[in-house]
């Protein structure tokens, strides 16, 4: 009976502590996984609460006793579900970010490169940043990405802070809880979590003002220019491309280290591009980390298909694309369901 209460009560959670643990991680699968560990703590946590209540109330002519455990419960009161488990899962992320690297974009790893013809090697060295489908948001778009909390970039920045100041951060400006009950879950004092929460916001201060400009997926004039970009792309219209970004525009590859900036250099590599992979392309619209994105196919070398090249996140505003991250990942393919052939050409 518990496991059937439990699931029933957890369900509802599932999503938002999905996009939490991404957030702290930076990749989906590990999410997913931080996930599974914190449903299971938290239900052994639960049968052993309900193993001692049942302990308390066995021996019935041990009222006194009974009696006691019953007012003590009554005080301290039946623990908030969802904050019970959001502090089991950033536990088991702080645990798990010991010792590790902290998940990065090329342009976190070295200088833009000037050179469209740099080899294209990846390095499978580096635990690269992931992006995150919409699709996995489960109709909760509005509670998972306020103030911008699922922007690539600024989830690429939270992966800089020390875990400690990423999960204080998280928890008092994304999800809204007091420092006290921060504390609380993360077993420090109200006076660290504000330190804690102070360096955060000074490191992220930049970062963070620069997204509230960033369109969504749903933004009708955002909208507008990713169908003039998918067009120019499909036409293999180097020059239409490049009209449509901003003059200070990134292009970045992981897994490879390489990236560009400024329009023209984005320009040459593009050309680039085309060369080595054909000038015939499709591409899918879908959206990450509530930002535009396309999954992008090209024409094989026998004429026959359309092959998934890579997912294409972009940062759209008012002036243009400023930002287009372009992930070759199989484990990101598989996160957002791309078909490795394109089933339908238009």
């Amino acid at each position: 009976m518990i496991d059937e209460d439990f699931e029933a009560r957890v369900a509802p959670y599932r999503c938002e502590l999905l996009v939490h643990c991404y957030r702290m991680l930076g990749a989906v699968h590990e999410a997913e996984d931080l996930v599974r560990e914190t449903m299971l703590r938290a239900r052994r946590a639960r049968e052993r609460a309900a193993e001692r209540e049942r302990e308390g109330t066995a021996g019935r002519g041990r009222k006194g006793t009974a009696e006691r455990a019953r007012k003590s419960t009554a005080r301290a009161g039946r623990p908030d579900e969802r904050a019970e488990l959001y502090g089991i899962a950033t536990r088991a992320c702080l645990a798990a970010l010991e010792g590790r690297s902290r998940r990065r974009l090329p342009s976190g790893l070295c200088g833009p490169s000037d050179d469209p013809h740099a080899p294209l090697a990846p390095s499978l060295d580096v635990p690269w940043l992931q992006p995150f489908p919409d699709a996995l948001l489960g109709g909760q778009e509005e509670r998972a990405v306020r103030r911008g909390s699922l922007r690539l970039a600024l989830v690429a920045a939270m992966q800089a802070l020390p875990p400690e100041h990423r999960a204080v951060l998280i928890l008092r400006d994304v999800l809204g809880y007091p420092a006290e009950e921060v504390a609380a879950l993360l077993g420090t004092s109200a006076a660290a979590v504000e330190g804690a929460l102070r360096r955060a916001r000074a490191d992220l201060a930049d970062v963070s003002a620069a997204e509230d400009a960033v369109a969504g997926p749903d933004d009708g004039a955002a909208g507008a220019l990713m169908d003039r970009y998918v067009r120019a792309f499909e036409d293999a219209d180097v020059p239409g491309v490049v009209a449509l970004l901003t003059e200070d525009a990134v292009l970045e590859m992981p897994p490879i280290r390489l990236w560009y900036a400024g329009r023209d250099a984005c320009g040459r590599f593009l050309e680039r591009l085309f060369e080595m992979r054909g000038t015939d392309w499709r591409l899918v619209r879908t959206a990450a980390n509530a930002q535009p994105a396309v999954a992008a196919y090209h024409r094989d070398d026998d004429g026959e298909d359309y092959v998934l090249h890579t997912l294409q996140v972009f940062t759209v505003r008012p002036g243009g694309v400023a930002r287009n991250v372009v992930f070759q990942d199989a484990r990101v393919f598989a996160a957002f369901e791309l078909s490795p052939v394109l089933a339908e050409v238009r």
